[in-house]
């Protein structure tokens, strides 16, 4: 009886549930171990592992909550969650606190939150519903790709000038979800040919406008600032509004592209710690690893608990770790794309595709960064990197996926004809 209880409790697809379980569990250990210096400065050995555990007990509520709603309700609440998300991403860039010298936060009523967090869910379910509402029996109607990149414009562009890598990512996806949704390949060209031409815009504008050399990343363990070393620009107008981080998106392109061989001995921490320490950090687990709870450059490398949490994965746990970390994001990743196969209705499986693509893509990235294969941006690692409510929303899109698999209307079974599924409507 307590076992029956139980699995009612923890519905839909076993599993993604697994999946979100080991995750988790990676992240505990992981966390409790990166953030040794916060306990220190902090006085508390418990506080940040507590405060950890706390957010996941309340992201795992946040998913019995949203799992048990059918999925074809979701779609009621896009036009709300595109009015709050365009009003949030709107007042971030007016009275968002500043962060690494970009205003992110916003806080109400005593929570710190990330707009572009909510936005991101926005994005991909107004997409879903765009998609399924224009299939055609030849895959998605030409005006489809006009109310994608309408949406995509409102919501991806005020992203984009204060969080640029988020921004970036979430239009990747908005892109593969396009090329799932049958959008004619002409379109799809296009697109992909004007999107080549404004990044080569922009990377052009930010080499000519920014300034690598008032950028300077100083090592804190706790905390990653940056300073000017000369009297900060005034931003006048629009220009300068739109590229006012172009200075920071400078430096961190000619430091990845740097290709100079630097002696141990000459090398410049002070200015390229977060890349130096990660690479020591995987270069010293000598492959098997130090052992959970050994890491050693924690101390050193700022954001080990967060944005390079996967280096100290690395450390502790050597390539078998690390490579059973993205395994689990993979295993998540085709998991929803057999449940999206499975669903009779175009709705629920575009939405499970799109919310897993959102997942895997921002971890592969986050690891890429971690291992020096992208430049260093602020994407932590999801469900394992330290966060508030970043984790809890994470979760809610967790809860999305489980709600697909467990009320979607399934397709038939070629293997059973003569038994139709006892399923929802969605």
């Amino acid at each position: 009886m307590k076992e029956k209880s139980i699995g009612n409790l923890f519905k839909g697809d076993k599993v993604i549930w697994m999946v979100f379980f080991f995750l988790c569990m990676i992240s505990i250990v992981e966390v409790y171990s990166a953030s040794s210096s916060l306990s220190y400065k902090g006085g508390n050995f418990w506080s940040p592992i507590i405060y950890h555990v706390t957010i996941l007990f309340f992201g795992t509520f946040a998913i019995l909550c949203v799992l048990n709603v059918p999925c074809k309700y979701f779609k009621l609440i896009t036009p709300i969650l595109i009015f709050l998300s365009l009003i949030t991403l709107l007042w971030v860039l007016v009275a968002g606190h500043s962060t690494n010298g970009a205003s992110r936060w916003l806080s109400f009523l005593g929570i710190q939150f990330q707009p572009s967090e909510i936005a991101k869910g926005t994005v991909i379910l107004a997409v879903a519903q765009i998609l399924s509402a224009m299939q055609t029996p030849n895959g998605a109607d030409k005006k489809a790709i006009k109310y994608i990149l309408l949406i995509s414009f409102v919501l991806i562009g005020p992203i984009a000038l204060e969080n640029l890598s988020t921004a970036a990512l979430l239009f990747a996806v908005v892109m593969m979800m396009m090329f799932i949704g049958h959008v004619p390949r002409r379109q799809m060209l296009k697109l992909i040919g004007g999107i080549g031409a404004f990044v080569a815009f922009v990377l052009v504008m930010v080499l000519l406008v920014g300034n690598a050399d008032n950028t300077k990343v100083q090592d804190s363990k706790d905390k990653l600032t940056e300073q000017t070393a000369a009297e900060p620009k005034k931003e006048t107008g629009i220009f300068d509004k739109i590229f006012h981080r172009a200075d920071t998106w400078k430096a961190r392109l000619e430091n990845f592209f740097d290709t100079e061989e630097v002696r141990p001995e000459d090398y410049d921490l002070d200015k390229d710690a977060q890349v130096a320490h990660a690479n020591i950090a995987i270069a010293s687990s000598n492959i098997v690893g130090k052992g959970p709870g050994n890491s050693e450059e924690r101390d050193f490398l700022s954001q080990a608990f967060s944005d390079f949490i996967y280096a100290i994965i690395i450390e502790e746990t050597g390539i078998e770790g690390a490579a059973v970390v993205l395994f689990l994001y993979i295993v998540l990743l085709f998991r929803a794309g057999k449940i999206a196969g499975r669903c009779e209705n175009a709705f629920p499986a575009f939405l499970i595709m799109g919310l897993a693509l959102l997942l895997v893509t921002q971890a592969l990235f986050n690891m890429c960064v971690a291992v020096g294969l992208a430049p260093v941006t602020g994407q932590p690692l999801p469900l394992i990197s330290k966060g508030g409510t970043s984790t809890i929303i994470n979760c809610i899109y967790m809860g999305a996926m489980l709600s697909v698999s467990r009320s979607a209307k399934k397709k038939p079974q070629k293997d059973d004809k003569s038994v139709k599924p006892q399923v929802q409507l969605a």
